[in-house]
């Protein structure tokens, strides 16, 4: 290991600045240099405010400082790029994702500077939402190794009553309630889809999305295993930011999270179930306008019944496989001859992955005991 000891002094008053003690090793980034340079005033506490802003759909050519400020230092990488700007009483770090993402923090002799410095660095940096006619914006989480970070795109979504014949009866009626609900009218926090992968879980979850787009956002966690095991990054997901809009629902998405929600969960998991139920009944939910929809290839039965108990759930729906008369009615709609594609004696069922699978020209699909598949319709 390396160690670089310097005393960082600041623009304002060099004389006060307090010395700091900097270790690098080969483990360590430009990136990382670029970080422990910006912290240098905050820690020191020549610069003791500080304000950070995150940023979705950023333009291309938004430079992410100041009018008139130049960076006094420039990191480029394979994820992105990092610059660093000194002013008068404050220091400035921006760091841009391939993604379209970015943060830009300030510290500041006071908090008026800092807020203001951030302002002018931030204005006019986003490009306006793209229209919302066939799609929905979706923001996308995962942990990386700088702490939590959040995407968003612009998603492809039909409506509900577009894709409405694509499920069973049964589970059609219950979206039907499930759209139809209002922020004034949500009896649980808890939206649980089950069935075989395959049946459209998924593409339910997104055209619901569309449908409550005017009032909630949508999330897809990346990687929920780790949020439910790190309180930081739960906590960061959750609470959010002072900036937050808080009167905007947000529905955070955990896509097959079979080992949070089985029987065994609490043994296997320690404490990821009680914080997700806590979150969906308890202190952490309190107060923030989240709802958690969780897909799941499991039978009901073998879910752990504090997820699936009476008054805990805004919905509790089996998306299950078409039957043969649904089946053959889809693929006669989609112009298939469904007559030369039945193998076995009824019943017979398919799921949505196989049914779209014949239509593009795929084999036999409709059988008594259907494999699982999975892929094209999740």
């Amino acid at each position: 290991m390396t160690t670089i000891e310097q005393t960082l002094h600041t623009i304002a008053e060099p004389s006060t600045a307090m010395p700091l003690v900097l270790q690098f090793d080969d483990a360590d980034s430009l990136a990382d240099v670029l970080d422990a340079l910006v912290l240098s005033h905050f820690v020191s506490g020549t610069q003791p405010w500080a304000r950070t802003k995150r940023l979705d759909r950023v333009k291309a050519d938004a430079p992410l400082l100041p009018p008139g400020a130049q960076p006094a230092r420039v990191v480029v990488g394979d994820g992105g790029e990092a610059r660093l700007a000194l002013g008068e009483g404050w220091t400035l770090r921006s760091v841009r994702w391939r993604g379209g993402g970015a943060e830009v923090s300030v510290t500041a002799v006071s908090d008026e500077l800092a807020r203001s410095v951030l302002e002018q660095a931030t204005t006019d940096a986003v490009e306006p939402p793209a229209p919302e006619e066939d799609s929905v914006e979706i923001g996308f989480w995962n942990l990386t190794q700088h702490g939590p970070r959040r995407r968003s795109r612009q998603i492809e979504a039909a409506t509900w009553p577009e894709i409405r014949g694509n499920y069973t009866a049964r589970a059609a009626r219950a979206i039907d309630s499930l759209v139809g609900i209002t922020p004034e009218t949500l009896p649980g926090r808890l939206i649980l889809l089950y069935g075989p992968p395959g049946t459209g879980k998924t593409t339910a979850l997104r055209a619901l999305a569309r449908e409550w787009r005017q009032w909630c956002q949508l999330d897809f966690v990346l990687d929920p295993e780790r949020l439910f095991a790190e309180p930081s990054y739960l906590t960061e997901v959750v609470v959010g930011r002072d900036d937050d809009d808080e009167r905007r629902w947000r529905l955070l998405l955990l896509e097959d999270c079979d080992e949070l929600i089985r029987s065994d969960a609490k043994q296997s998991t320690g404490q990821a179930l009680s914080r997700l139920l806590n979150l969906t009944d308890g202190i952490l939910g309190q107060g923030r306008h989240v709802l958690v929809a969780i897909t799941t290839n499991e039978d009901i039965g073998r879910l752990h019944p504090a997820v699936i108990r009476p008054g805990r759930c805004l919905a509790r729906i089996e998306v299950g496989m078409l039957g043969y008369a649904e089946a053959s009615a889809w693929l006669e709609k989609a112009g298939v001859s469904a007559a030369g594609s039945v193998a076995g004696s009824a019943p017979a069922t398919a799921t949505l992955a196989q049914l779209f699978a014949l239509r593009a020209g795929g084999g036999p699909v409709i059988t008594e005991d259907v494999a699982p598949a999975s892929g094209l319709y999740l």
